[in-house]
């Protein structure tokens, strides 16, 4: 079949642009490093299901709309740039963990994570993409479902990943000194993420 030729390109697609550094998965592995992966498993859980429901709201009808409202996608990027600013402030100037910290300083919510698809720049250009250009020439219902399944599938171990990765780096972390200085890194990579959606 066909079809059947477009899923490798799909699940690659799905695989580097899941794996590699952006704003979910820069701030996964620093809720590893401050809260652990059990506290962070919700926000692991929101992204991976609230972007399929993203690809799937997208391709009923969102590309479209983006394409007939050029401005609706302009102001939407520039809404999702000083979003991911405030937050990449916010981890900057995280308090490390202890008595109080421990109390202030709390992971995202599933809810929360999930609705953070909808200002994140690269999910939605990894949502675009995904569904104009991989989208398999079949029934429309079904391109979207293969979509959609195959990004849930390869998206939550790679988010994981990075949320492992958060979690062992946090013996090293363990000093006060170590994580302010971690929690700036993460919060200027989170900055430097923006850079394709700035300049693009």
């Amino acid at each position: 079949m066909m079809w059947m030729q477009t899923l490798p390109a799909l699940t690659a697609f799905a695989f580097v642009s899941s794996i590699t550094p952006g704003p979910n998965n820069i701030m996964l592995m620093t809720s590893g490093t401050n809260f652990g992966f059990r506290r962070t498993v919700p926000h692991m859980l929101g992204v991976a299901l609230g972007f399929v429901l993203m690809i799937v709201l997208v391709g009923l009808g969102l590309a479209e709309l983006f394409a007939r409202y050029p401005l609706a996608h302009v102001v939407l990027k520039w809404v999702s740039v000083a979003y991911l600013l405030y937050l990449a402030w916010k981890v900057a100037t995280a308090r490390p963990p202890g008595d109080r910290a421990e109390v202030i300083g709390r992971p995202l919510t599933f809810v929360q994570a999930a609705l953070f698809q909808w200002v994140n720049p690269k999910a939605w250009t990894m949502a675009l993409t995904g569904v104009t250009v991989y989208m398999p020439p079949v029934e429309p219902w079904i391109g979207l479902a293969l979509v959609a399944g195959l990004f849930g599938a390869v998206n939550l171990p790679c988010v994981g990943l990075w949320a492992v990765m958060g979690v062992k780096l946090r013996r090293w972390l363990s000093d006060t000194r170590r994580l302010r200085r971690f929690n700036i890194a993460a919060a200027l990579l989170l900055v430097a993420s923006l850079y394709p959606t700035v300049t693009g």
